[in-house]
């Protein structure tokens, strides 16, 4: 008995991808159906990294195609795809980089910086090429929690390459000054600065470029959000009320100029003691669900006050690097697929895909 592809494309309308709740015929995911008498091949393409989720999901298929009628050997190759996604109006894409993701807070304390670098971490992770550009000039965090030392080389003397730690390009001004000295700027020369390491840095082949912006909504949030390409934001905040209160002042600026909000990370969320197990919400409870509800944005995970995740970044190692097989990763993890598949479901770029048209007198 002979199968036909409406068939097979019948079946993958029941295969729901676990990380987007979506069938692989509506999401475009499924391509390339061949069907051969019983044999049935095809590839499923992913719009996010997810390495750690490629044979899951050819099981899902494999499964479903095989209670077919007739159906013989199923072949499914699962691959990623990554693309550029749209930005603000009238800013152009960075060259070398893809996607730019802003994490951002209201307020300095939250665990702003640790999240960056492990959001930036569990995307490489999951086959993505990431780079990470440390906005905050007055107190750069990168290059020790990365665990980076030197000076960016230039063979041009105008463009630098980005130093690399754990398989993630990154620049930072600490790079390009001594640790103990402190940058006595005011706001003209630090988004100078901004604007120099992000444009004249080659970054190379970025997915996904994520910027750890300083706290506050004031100079370097305005020149990021007017001037550079920035594909979504992820607001890190605590449950205590007053930096939520911080942190609703950094959604609303997105918002005001156009940058799309992709979700909440509640840090501290909970402290459990690790002697006697006791729970405490040292911060308050639920903070960023009741934001999230608020602003109609999704809530991408919480993350527990935890000895581990500041030694570890202390260390240069951070948890997703020193200890990814914990449940603190794993909640790294699910907070960058998150991102991820929001940004994958974000109008594409199609800038490049049109010709520039000159006007000219003759």
């Amino acid at each position: 008995m002979s199968l036909t592809i409406e068939q097979v494309t019948e079946a993958l309308r029941s295969v729901i991808d676990p990380n987007t709740g979506r069938d692989l015929v509506s999401s475009r995911s499924a391509r390339n159906i061949r069907v051969d008498g019983g044999d049935i091949s095809l590839e499923v393409e992913l719009g996010y990294p997810g390495k750690s989720q490629i044979e899951p999901i050819r099981q899902l298929v494999i499964g479903a195609l095989r209670k077919l009628p007739g159906a013989g050997n199923v072949s499914v190759a699962v691959t990623m795809k990554i693309v550029a996604h749209a930005v603000q109006r009238g800013v152009k894409l960075l060259p070398g980089v893809k996607n730019v993701i802003a994490v951002a807070s209201g307020k300095g304390g939250v665990g702003k910086s640790t999240t960056a670098v492990n959001l930036a971490l569990a995307l490489s992770a999951e086959g993505a090429r990431v780079g990470m550009l440390d906005a905050d000039i007055y107190g750069p965090s990168l290059p020790m929690m990365l665990g980076i030392s030197g000076r960016p080389e230039s063979t041009d003397g105008q463009t630098m390459a980005p130093l690399e730690g754990h398989g993630i390009q990154a620049n930072s001004i600490g790079f390009l000054i001594e640790q103990d000295n402190p940058m006595v700027w005011r706001g003209p020369m630090v988004t100078s600065a901004l604007e120099q390491l992000l444009r004249q840095t080659n970054w190379n082949d970025l997915d996904y470029l994520i910027v750890d912006m300083p706290p506050g909504t004031g100079d370097i949030q305005l020149t990021l959000s007017q001037k550079v390409p920035v594909t979504g934001a992820v607001i890190v905040t605590t449950p205590q009320d007053i930096a939520l209160l911080d942190a609703k002042k950094g959604l609303k600026m997105f918002e005001k100029v156009g940058i799309p909000i992709l979700g909440v990370v509640e840090n501290m969320a909970v402290y459990c003691c690790p002697n006697c197990g006791h729970v405490e919400h040292i911060f308050g409870e639920g903070g960023g669900e009741r934001m999230s509800a608020e602003y109609h944005v999704d809530m991408l995970g919480s993350l527990p006050l935890n000895l581990s995740i500041r030694e570890q970044a202390d260390a240069g190692r951070p948890t997703v690097v020193a200890d990814p097989d914990s449940p603190i990763a794993a909640i790294y993890r699910e907070v960058a697929r998150k991102v991820a598949i929001k940004v994958a479901d974000k109008a594409r770029d199609m800038t490049n895909k049109f010709p520039s048209i000159v006007v000219q007198n003759t």
